[in-house]
């Protein structure tokens, strides 16, 4: 029977079919694994960012080839699955998704209803992001969810109830940390926890911080080689977040994930949010139209624009805050267009013994780079330094150290720098496993109620000042 809010996308051999076929009338491609009670079934809701589509840019033999879409149709839709049908029709390494799509009005229901899958995967406009998830965890789904899954103090209660749900459910909810697979913050890790070399971590001050971690986004950037068309509610704070609990929700779990590895922390005794303030970045109307191709600012944005023509969007934050009494800063940035490079981050831990310290500036060719900058620079801490070396090159072959004016750069093979969209297939390989397992890793849960805590307290203390 036919059903025009159906779509089946198969490219390669059929660009557009009104009527859904059963998936037994479509094998999987040859050298696919064939669906069974034990492959995941993903089911993508209402893809609005290109993070969607990046966890499927790879394939996966564990993952069946078919995917349900539910989504309200239009150009976010569109661009989901033109993503899809890049990564379908590559040279090299072609993947052979076939995308379902529901496009009717009721796509949440019909979702729920249908129960095609078992891995929701949700990444696009937050202000409905913890309202899906919940939604998908009381029915009893697995959710990947792109980061953030809460924007604000009552995102962050729903979604502390959703957590609790899902574990009586026995389902698995999991958001979307692309940065711990980025080599250098590995081991800055590493090494934070070889006292030879770190020494002990310092608790810092409020003017001097144990640890300062900072990123700088871009609105106008390439995914996959093409220019990306950013949303026009990517602007709204309301819709996306602020910088804060955006962005800023991965420099929050590295700096959990550095410090206090595969340690159970309790939001409500660890983390204590000192102070937290918010500045927007002017972008010219010109500047607009060119990452949304639309050529006037919709009316949700009118109350930031300035001069007509200037939208002062809600895009820079800062906070300052202990976690287990140890002082962080964490500045989220976001700017027009990088001069140079792309995207940068920026991390210091301070030890003991040395500071380890992650830059991506022109020096470094806007590669990110880590360097080890001991506190007394002497043959006995470089004994210590190139042992700790020697036993990393189990995991790490190839890593060297260089000779710099205040310490050591760490000289890492191009071969582990795989860049940020392979790490969305990375991450779906370690929540595979969890899946495998039937349950995440006892830290992982407290660790994403005291990063998203942490966030949107921050937000509520800047919105008083």
């Amino acid at each position: 029977m036919q059903n025009n809010n159906f779509h089946r996308m198969a490219w390669g051999a059929v660009a557009l079919m009104t009527v859904m076929l059963p998936a037994c009338q479509s094998p999987a491609p040859s050298g696919e694994a064939t669906a069974d009670s034990t492959t995941v079934k993903l089911i993508t809701l209402d893809p609005g960012h290109f993070h969607a589509a990046l966890v499927q840019k790879t394939s996966n033999a564990d993952i069946d080839s078919v995917v349900h879409v539910y989504a309200p149709a239009g150009p976010e839709l569109e661009a989901h699955l033109a993503l899809i049908k890049q990564y379908n029709e590559r040279a090299e390494n072609p993947t052979h998704w076939q995308e379902e799509v529901y496009t009717g009005a009721d796509y949440l229901e019909k979702m729920i209803a249908d129960k095609k899958g078992n891995v929701v995967v949700l990444a696009g406009n937050n202000q409905q992001k913890t309202m899906y998830i919940k939604k998908a965890v009381d029915a009893g789904l697995n959710v990947l969810g792109d980061k953030p899954m809460a924007i604000n103090a009552a995102n962050f209660g729903l979604l502390e109830q959703a957590f609790a749900d899902a574990a009586a459910k026995k389902v698995l909810l999991y958001d979307i940390m692309t940065e711990r697979s980025e080599i250098t913050n590995t081991l800055q890790k590493e090494l934070a926890h070889l006292p030879a070399v770190f020494g002990e971590q310092q608790t810092g001050t409020d003017k001097e911080p144990g640890v300062v971690i900072e990123s700088v986004h871009y609105f106008y950037k390439f995914v996959s080689g093409k220019a990306l068309t950013r949303p026009t509610w990517f602007f709204d704070p309301a819709q996306q977040g602020e910088a804060i609990a955006d962005v800023g929700t991965h420099l929050i779990d590295l700096v959990q994930w550095a410090c206090f590895p595969e340690v159970v922390l309790d939001y409500k005794k660890d983390i204590d949010v000192k102070s937290a303030r918010t500045w927007p970045t002017s972008v010219t109307l010109s500047q607009f139209t060119a990452v949304t191709k639309k050529d006037s600012f919709p009316d949700f944005l009118r109350s930031y624009v300035v001069k007509d023509s200037i939208l002062q969007t809600h895009a820079n934050g800062e906070v300052k805050y202990t976690l287990k009494g140890i002082h962080v800063k964490m500045i989220a940035r976001w700017d027009y267009k990088a001069a140079e490079g792309g995207d940068t981050h920026y991390s210091l831990l301070r030890g003991s013994l040395a500071n380890l310290e992650i830059r991506q500036g022109a020096e470094e060719k806007y590669q990110p780079t880590l360097y080890v900058n001991p506190v007394k620079n002497d043959t006995a801490f470089e004994k210590s330094l190139q042992q700790a070396i020697d036993d990393l090159q189990s995991r790490y072959a190839g890593v060297t150290k260089e000779k710099t004016a205040k310490g050591w750069k760490i000289v890492i093979p191009q071969s582990f720098k795989t860049g940020h969209e392979a790490h969305f297939g990375e991450v779906m390989q370690r929540y595979l496993q969890y899946l495998k397992a039937g349950q995440l890793p006892a830290w992982e849960v407290p660790g994403m109620l005291a990063k998203y805590y942490t966030a949107t307290k921050a937000l509520e203390i800047a919105a008083k000042k």
